[in-house]
């Protein structure tokens, strides 16, 4: 399984880690050098979630953004809830 989120589709993304060194002007130095750019890569927040797609629970990878914007449903512990077995019962 690729490391993509099923919702958003964000993905591990490559970018650069700039190393400085020095004393910012505004402090009195000469302002900050930049001694090395290193690639370097930035990977997603990604949790492994059962989720309801298409009726049926399903295992995939969702970013934590996609769960707090409320695009994963998660399936019903049904445990803890009334069947419709219980009910009958019941009644």
């Amino acid at each position: 399984m690729p490391r993509t989120c099923h919702f958003l589709g964000t993905k591990t993304r490559s970018g650069n880690k700039h190393t400085i060194r020095g004393k910012a002007k505004y402090l009195g130095g000469i302002g900050l050098k930049t001694t090395s750019i290193t690639k370097r890569t930035f990977k997603p927040n990604l949790q492994d979630v059962r989720a309801v797609i298409d009726g049926k629970p399903v295992r995939i990878k969702a970013s934590v953004k996609a769960i707090r914007m409320g695009l994963v449903t998660k399936p019903v512990n049904r445990s803890r809830t009334w069947t419709a077995k219980q009910k009958a019962s019941k009644a």
